[in-house]
């Protein structure tokens, strides 16, 4: 078995993880590679006193080709690495040393156990559908989003106007701090904030959530993913803000982006002991009420 360790902006409460998850794998004869900065802070802080074989980017990801992408960090750090992964297929298991971790599931102390999960093939892959961006204002190599594209004001406190059309119809005109396009997976994230509805990752839906609306008859509004979406943000400013999961992007005043289905998915991997329900108690704390 092969495998590729990513992590990026590593905290100082991280790094006994770090040097157990690299002993784990050692102490298996795992062969892997790590990420260029995430190496670069194990030579320089932790205690094992090695430097390992690194990658630094998709293509060397993609020649190495590992079984399993594995993160360390949070949410953040999996979106990220869907940046690398792309559409290679190749499986992402998150350890979870951050705060509230939805995507990255596998909490501290359960990284031997899910190091031997993988080992006896005792785990199932949740395929995970993205949004995928197509607009002239945006460019970049991965118009595509894991969990959410978000629309948003730049550089003003006043309201943007996002104009929606669905499947080639005017569907509304939202007065609002911007608007989300999420997924499933991104139903756990800003969208939830923003008081969207939580989404089980298989559904073939996407959600419309409003960002602060000026009209509170705008409510969060699921469609299915077949549909095509199209926005139009203007705004009293020259410029707004589109991001894609983490990355994010100034358009002109203006802007049109259409919105729909990418034609690939990402692959979470998720042991017996770590389901998206089970989660969603943990971090949500559902059960607590003895009434429950």
């Amino acid at each position: 078995m092969k495998v590729a360790v990513f992590g990026k902006v590593i905290s100082p409460e991280a790094r006994p993880d770090i040097e157990s998850l690299h002993r784990i794998l050692i102490d298996a004869g795992i062969d892997f590679v790590v990420f260029e900065s995430l190496n670069n802070f194990i030579i320089e802080h932790c205690d094992l006193g090695l430097s390992f074989p690194t990658f630094s980017n998709h293509k060397d990801l993609i020649q190495y080709a590992p079984d399993f992408l594995i993160t360390i960090g949070g949410d953040g750090t999996i979106l990220d690495a869907t940046t690398l992964v792309r559409n290679s297929k190749i499986p992402i298991v998150g350890i979870n040393t951050g705060r509230l971790g939805f995507l990255s599931n596998v909490s501290r102390d359960k990284i031997q156990e899910a190091i031997e999960a993988l080992i006896a093939g005792k785990y199932k892959l949740s395929e995970r559908s993205l949004l995928a961006l197509e607009s002239d204002a945006v460019e970049t190599e991965m118009p595509f989003a894991l969990n959410e594209v978000t629309v948003s004001r730049k550089d003003t406190t006043a309201m943007v106007t996002v104009e929606v059309t669905i499947d080639g119809e005017f569907f509304n005109s939202y007065w609002a701090d911007g608007l989300i396009v999420a997924t499933p997976t991104g139903s756990t994230g800003y969208s939830l904030s923003c008081n969207g509805p939580i989404i089980m990752p298989g559904a073939e839906t996407f959600v419309l959530t409003p960002i602060a609306p000026h009209n509170l008859t705008a409510r969060p509004f699921v469609i299915p993913n077949s549909c095509k979406i199209n926005l139009k943000v203007t705004s009293r400013e020259e410029q707004s803000l589109i991001s894609l999961d983490s990355r994010i992007y100034s358009v002109p005043n203006g802007t049109e982006i259409s919105l729909g289905l990418a034609d690939f998915t990402i692959a979470l991997v998720e042991t017996k002991n770590e389901t998206f329900a089970k989660t969603l108690r943990n971090k949500l704390m559902w059960g607590l009420d003895k009434r429950n």
